[in-house]
């Protein structure tokens, strides 16, 4: 058995916490409101299942708190410096920055989709969805910018419209689209121990998420070939809400249910991460089996998570209001017991972080 050690008990620093890395073939729900050290607790979690298994990681990043996960801090044991420096580690940024472009392929998405992005209806716009699935199933012919000129010069007039609606959308003006280039599903098809998309950067707030929703497309519909990957969202809620607004929003939440009630036998596993446990679309969180709670306030989300995790005591979970920073409760399956933890030490950098309040220096 793989045990991967991620603090002290709360307590008694002499007493190490363990998780049992066998268990992440389960669903698993990180909770923490802001300011209780939740994202530099989980990069405690994910060094320790880089460094201590083989299991390849999918980490969708919306504020690049994972890009430097490639650099070891000073504090960093030579052994644990070599073993990351060793690790085949992606980073995929969206925006300006050192680091491989994060680019999708329009053709890479289904129909539903597709039409998600250009909000179409199948069947208020029927016409025009029909031209666009008959479209040939050509990267360049779909990605490259003579695609809207030759639609217009059909003589279809469902195309031309097609055409017009594309135009009217400035969609493919998008920084997400590969252009018949390479894309990042083809990264995450080799399977690189940690593949970190930095979702962030983005100018259109459509984009994150038709470039999170092409790679989990990807990810389901190669599902038969069962091959392990922990796909890690951190604040989940941009990308599995309760109520989606949008088509894309909704084609991206469905998938995530999806992959939540079936993706578990295909190795499929997810780690969400967010605030509060009522942002998180109710049928994804009620397929977790495993629970790492750090300071929550709030009595409503105190009462959701009773409810949901009963192998964690109410009382247990409440006491989570009391936590300091680096503070949490873990239950499950993937420890033996639920157990009140103080966060242990990260080994590599963490990019995000407060901003400090510049303060006056005195003379």
């Amino acid at each position: 058995m793989t045990n991967l050690t991620i603090g002290t008990v709360l307590g008694d620093p002499d007493a190490t916490v363990e998780l049992d890395a066998r268990r992440f073939n389960r669903h698993t729900f990180w909770v923490g409101q802001s300011g209780s050290g939740k994202t530099y607790a989980l990069g405690v979690v994910l060094e320790q299942l880089l460094l201590e298994t083989e299991l390849p990681m999918l980490i969708l990043d919306p504020n690049g708190d994972f890009t430097r996960l490639r650099e070891t801090r000073l504090t960093a044991s030579d052994a644990d410096a070599a073993r990351v420096a060793e690790a085949d580690i992606r980073v995929f940024r969206s925006g300006v920055g050192e680091g491989e472009r994060l680019h999708a392929r329009f053709v890479d998405l289904t129909a539903a989709s597709k039409a998600a992005v250009l909000r179409m209806d199948p069947i208020a716009d029927a016409e025009e969805y029909n031209a666009l699935i008959h479209l040939e199933q050509d990267a360049k012919s779909l990605d490259a910018r003579g695609m809207v000129p030759g639609l217009l010069a059909s003589a279809d007039p469902a195309q031309a419209r097609l055409a017009k609606r594309i135009e009217n959308l400035q969609v493919l003006e998008w920084q997400v689209w590969s252009r018949g280039a390479a894309s990042v599903v083809d990264v995450v098809d080799e399977r690189p121990r940690a593949t970190v998309l930095d979702l962030g950067g983005f100018e259109h707030p459509a984009e994150p998420k038709v470039a999170a929703l092409a790679v989990l497309e990807h990810l389901w519909a190669r599902r038969e070939e069962r091959r392990p990957l922990l796909i890690v969202i951190d604040e989940a809620h941009n990308l599995c809400s309760p109520n989606p607004e949008t088509a894309v929003e909704r084609a991206l939440t469905e998938q995530l249910v999806q992959i939540a009630a079936e993706g578990r036998k295909f190795g499929l596993w997810l780690l969400l991460s967010t605030q509060r446990p009522t942002k998180i679309h109710p049928n994804v969180l009620s397929q977790c089996d495993n629970l790492a709670l750090m300071r929550v306030n709030a009595p409503r989300d105190l009462a959701e998570l009773a409810d949901v995790f009963g192998f964690a005591s109410e009382e247990a979970i409440r006491r989570s209001a009391e936590f300091v920073q680096g503070q949490a409760l873990f239950a499950g399956g993937f420890i033996s017991a639920p157990t009140f933890v103080q966060m242990g030490d990260r080994i590599t950098q963490e990019a995000g972080g407060d901003v400090k309040v510049p303060l006056r220096v005195a003379p």
